[in-house]
């Protein structure tokens, strides 16, 4: 929305707008940005930059708000497209399954993390072993994130397949999982 805005005002306003928001900034970089952008300003006004090459500017400003437009709808389209994929799973138990373990998984990581935080803050002395305790749980993490890691990995699999697409056996991770297996097709 921004650049359609930028575009239908024009390249001055622009060069204006950010010239003056960098002037605020108490930065000598940004002061350098903003001079010469009030240079560019000046130049733009008193025609030492043709009119008509202002005009082409704004045109490319028009055309790449387009394009970035159109990105965004089909960004927008294709997350609809997944999430109705997900909705229609007729297993309501991987509709809820993979979810719930992901926010099981996401609420002991930030249970573990600020328990973590807690000891740094309040006992320092105690934080070395804390975190070496925390260390030695790194394989239970391991164990966890794999199995989420596999949940979206196949979970993506289903939403590709109800979408039309195929399964991803052709995909790196699909032949990794091939390979784990033994040569044999991954199965769906």
């Amino acid at each position: 929305m921004i650049p359609a805005l930028l575009a239908q005002l024009g390249l001055p306003l622009l060069v204006r707008t950010v010239g003056s928001a960098l002037g605020m900034i108490d930065n000598p970089i940004a002061a350098t940005a903003a001079a010469a952008l009030k240079e560019v300003d000046g130049a733009i006004a008193d025609s030492r930059i043709p009119p008509e090459a202002v005009a082409e500017a704004n045109r490319h400003v028009e055309k790449l708000s387009e394009l970035e437009s159109a990105d965004f709808q089909s960004s927008v389209a294709e997350a609809g497209k997944t999430a109705r994929a997900d909705a229609v799973s007729e297993d309501a138990y991987v509709r809820r399954m993979r979810p719930t373990f992901g926010y099981i998984m996401a609420l002991t990581w930030g249970t573990q993390m600020s328990a973590l935080a807690y000891i740094i803050v309040t006992d320092p002395a105690e934080a070395g072993a804390v975190v070496g305790a925390m260390a030695s749980l790194g394989t239970i993490w391991s164990v966890g994130l794999g199995v989420l890691g596999i949940y979206v990995y196949k979970r993506s699999d289903e939403k590709r397949l109800v979408a039309g697409g195929d399964s991803g056996a052709g995909t790196m991770i699909g032949g990794v999982v091939e390979k784990l297996l033994g040569g044999k097709a991954v199965p769906g």
